[in-house]
């Protein structure tokens, strides 16, 4: 690649928006500069709007492309290194797999809002209200469901204990979510345990959460 990617973020710790593009791009073994961005402070706003035309992180900047949507990013990234399997080969997984990361994009309102991102900290929720619950229950659904239609069975290369076997966009998608499992204590159970153990797994996973609490 003769141009060099740049991915500007905001603070590892709080991030959730960045961690998603920053880990699709580690997974599929991009080699790219980073620049990080304090959120929360005085002059953050300004200092993001020197790179984004958002005003908002994480923005991909690639040449004369700039892509300031974590989902785009992760698209774009698929696009640059299709090799890497960032989505599942078959159609029919790969749909799935973008209806449910295109949900996470979207949605959880009241998960984002209670259980902000903050893989420094060990906060448990004690009592989840209802709205919570709910959201988290449908989480929980989506990755069973995935895990069971496709990721269970997927075999060879495809293999993996992720939603569609091996590491997808799906994934990175849903591992600011994982993080809240674990931070807020939510619950579990089996299949979800077993999936945020993957995520946690992951090399990158735990090279961000390194960084994030030094």
């Amino acid at each position: 690649m003769s141009e060099t990617l740049t991915l500007v973020i905001g603070t590892r710790r709080l991030s959730s928006w960045s961690l998603r593009p920053w880990l699709a791009l580690r997974m599929a073994g991009a080699a790219f500069k980073e620049i990080e961005i304090a959120l929360r402070q005085p002059d953050t706003k300004a200092r993001i709007l020197e790179f984004s035309p958002s005003g908002k992180v994480p923005l991909l900047i690639h040449g004369d492309v700039k892509v300031w949507d974590s989902l785009a990013i992760c698209e774009y990234a698929h696009e640059l290194f299709p090799g890497a399997g960032l989505w599942p080969d078959d159609a029919k997984a790969r749909a799935v797999a973008r209806a449910v990361a295109a949900e996470m994009h979207s949605g959880f309102p009241n998960l984002r809002s209670v259980c902000a991102m903050d893989v420094c900290a060990t906060t448990p929720l004690g009592e989840v209200p209802p709205e919570v619950a709910a959201e988290t229950g449908r989480i929980r659904a989506v990755w069973a469901d995935c895990r069971q239609r496709f990721g269970a069975k997927a075999t060879g290369k495809n293999a993996g204990p992720f939603l569609f076997g091996r590491f997808t966009i799906a994934d990175a998608m849903y591992a600011p979510v994982v993080t809240r499992f674990t931070t807020y204590a939510l619950p579990q159970d089996a299949t979800s345990q077993a999936y945020c153990d993957a995520i946690w797994g992951l090399p990158p996973m735990r090279s961000w959460r390194e960084s994030a609490c030094l």
